[in-house]
């Protein structure tokens, strides 16, 4: 495999660009492909068939690329067809996520955290064996997000709605003594602010799995030796099945700012 291939991030929409940044900040050498659906998304309420087939779709179209490895920076992908493309697709690393419930159990004062997450990521099979190992030690709690991936979608994250959908989910969280709030969703990162606006002076902490993920795809690097050439001139390209304004949004949310040069885009 070429080790200056690109490593593929993969979401249902702009939510994996969380971990992108996390992976473009933390691993400067390598290059990117991010392949955000956008036309499909949110997958959390969809079917699990649905899930699956919306995922090996996405993957397939990485791997046309070349990917030497693929990040599925999609919870709710992750908990539905993470075993099936180890499975099918064993010559290629995938990183998948879960909710962080690990450092949460562990460093909790009140004994209570909550999970934030997609109806589907919390009925899946990889949450559900985590929060088993924990569940006699802390008191665990989980809330969907409504509404929470969609505001990300339209960048509302600062608006007026944005706040009133976040205090109507983690209000009642706190108030049942969380002090550990897990962002087990790709795109709730992007609500850290609101979140935390929302907490205001009282102690609770707000966890999410980016740099996790990014720790996970170097350790997979030195594993099977995949680590690209140190004068080789990284490359970030940016993919989805959504019309043109939405790719223009995803690169101006990668970067900050509209750029050409420093993308090629892919709009089927």
């Amino acid at each position: 495999m070429n080790n200056n291939a690109p490593i593929g991030v993969f979401d249902s929409g702009m939510g994996g660009l969380s971990v992108w940044q996390e992976i473009a900040e933390g691993l400067p050498g390598e290059s990117l492909i991010f392949f955000g659906d956008g036309a499909r998304c949110p997958y959390g309420e969809r079917s699990r068939e649905e899930i699956l087939r919306f995922t090996v779709e996405s993957v397939e179209r990485l791997l046309d690329e070349g990917c030497k490895m693929i990040v599925v920076a999609c919870n709710t992908a992750t908990a539905v067809a993470i075993e099936y493309l180890r499975e099918h697709y064993p010559e290629i690393p995938f990183v998948g996520l879960e909710p962080a419930v690990k450092p949460a159990a562990l460093t909790t004062k009140s004994g209570t955290i909550a999970v934030l997450a997609t109806a589907r990521s919390l009925e899946g099979e990889l949450f559900l064996h985590t929060s088993a190992q924990y569940a006699d030690r802390v008191n665990i709690l989980t809330a969907v997000g409504e509404g929470f991936v969609e505001i990300v979608e339209r960048g509302e994250e600062n608006s007026p709605a944005a706040e009133q959908a976040v205090r109507r989910v983690v209000e009642p969280l706190i108030e049942k003594g969380a002090d550990k709030i897990v962002l087990g969703c790709t795109h709730y990162p992007f609500l850290r602010q609101t979140i935390e606006r929302v907490i205001g002076d009282r102690d609770v902490e707000v966890i999410d799995s980016g740099r996790a993920v990014c720790r996970r795809v170097a350790q997979l690097l030195d594993k099977f030796a995949l680590w690209a050439d140190e004068d080789c001139e990284p490359r970030y390209e940016f993919m989805t099945l959504a019309e043109d304004d939405y790719l223009d949004r995803l690169i101006y949310r990668a970067y900050g700012c509209f750029s050409e040069e420093t993308s090629e885009e892919d709009n089927d």
